[in-house]
């Protein structure tokens, strides 16, 4: 990591920086889910409004994964709360009673109240966070099933995201598109289950992943990290293909620097996720009302999805994470002001300083549209992890004297 210099951003400023977010994280953010969404039948219910009430029974499953990861990873990095510990084993109970189809060992998606199954989906985000939960409970607990669980799910996540066939066929065929999502999540799951220690098959998922977006995502001719492209990795001239998500490629953009961080600083993978973020926060702010727009066209049509130009609470969170460690591998300071832009401009359009955690929808112009603060989508994961690293990072940077 090179050292960025003292000022404008002094050590002092890192530091309040960090103690903001594990304040909002410890004070703020999982007061409102805990003990709020632990669902007395097993499990966690994450339909809540803007006070913290639950509006609806239904759960849905990757919630119970990632906060279980959430819960897990709290307990044994920041502080061995009893509460915390209690809730990751009250979840990881859950994902194995109720959130695996016996038939062919998926996981499902969508649960009602009684925690009958609804549906799956066809991918199999379900089983990434399960794998992830049980990485944090094995690492926190000492319990080598979960630390097996937490293998084995990954492995037959990874082989239903690369073996064509496995999963139900989505489209004809007649325009074939893949998404830079698997990889992405691929990535994200084997860095999580790094907490059981350090093994060759992540570093050897990763360096594929890595490679695939690269190669196939991220086009410098037209400086743009496609959603999707045609498998070979080709742009697609429709509307699917010319769709841009730029909160999910700045999501991609921090795993790569965390990546890089890992791995002692490695410039290329630096360099790649900088390429990343330049072009995604340039196609993705709104230069008129602040914030992250949804979804953009990248030939500047008119985007199909009537929800493009809305902002969510979730690309925030990773653009505060993107910014803050690009500054952190980098020094450069222009990270440094777009972190402070991006911070500035979610915290003061998302955050409810009346009942606590995140709106979750807001109209372009930065008012909310939806007073929800969880539903089937939006539960403890994004912002809490975000409030998590962040800190890390901040305090890492204060530690530095600035760098």
């Amino acid at each position: 990591m090179s050292a960025p210099p003292s000022a404008p951003y002094p050590s002092t400023h890192w530091r309040a920086l960090a103690d903001r977010y594990r304040t909002d994280l410890c004070e703020d953010t999982l007061p409102f889910w805990l003990p709020a969404c632990v669902a007395q039948n097993g499990g966690f219910g994450c339909f809540l409004d803007q006070q913290g009430r639950r509006y609806d029974r239904d759960k849905g499953v990757w919630h119970q994964g990632r906060f279980t990861w959430l819960l897990g990873t709290l307990a044994r990095e920041v502080e061995r709360r009893s509460e915390w510990v209690e809730a990751c084993e009250h979840g990881v109970r859950f994902l194995r009673e109720h959130c695996v189809d016996p038939s062919d060992g998926r996981y499902w998606f969508h649960l009602d109240g009684e925690n009958r199954p609804l549906r799956k989906r066809r991918y199999v985000f379900s089983e990434a966070f399960a794998a992830q939960a049980f990485a944090a409970h094995g690492a926190l607990t000492g319990d080598d099933r979960s630390a097996q669980e937490a293998f084995d799910t990954f492995e037959r996540m990874t082989r239903y995201m690369t073996e064509p066939g496995l999963l139900p066929a989505k489209s004809t065929g007649v325009r074939p598109l893949k998404a830079i999502g698997p990889p992405m999540i691929r990535i994200g799951v084997a860095q999580a289950l790094r907490a059981l220690g350090d093994d060759p098959r992540l570093d050897a998922q990763i360096d594929r992943c890595v490679e695939e977006i690269e190669r196939d995502f991220v086009h410098a001719d037209r400086q743009v990290v496609f959603e999707v492209v045609s498998p070979d990795g080709a742009f697609v001239d429709c509307v699917e293909g010319r769709t841009l998500n730029p909160g999910h490629a700045l999501e991609a953009a921090w795993f790569l620097f965390e990546e890089a961080r890992h791995r002692g600083g490695d410039a290329p993978l630096v360099a790649l996720a900088c390429r990343i973020l330049d072009w995604s926060w340039g196609r993705g702010w709104d230069p008129e009302h602040g914030g992250l727009l949804y979804f953009v066209d990248v030939l500047g049509h008119p985007v199909q999805e009537y929800w493009h130009d809305m902002k969510f609470w979730w690309p925030h969170n990773e653009a505060v994470l993107a910014t803050l460690m690009a500054y952190a591998a980098t020094g450069e300071e222009r990270y440094a002001a777009w972190h402070a832009q991006v911070h500035r401009w979610a915290h003061e359009h998302f955050a409810d300083p009346e009942h606590g955690e995140w709106f979750g929808y807001l109209h372009r112009d930065g008012s909310v549209s939806s007073t929800a603060k969880g539903n089937l989508w939006k539960g403890p994961f994004h912002l809490p992890r975000m409030q998590l690293l962040g800190s890390r990072v901040a305090g890492e940077l204060a530690e530095g004297g600035g760098g």
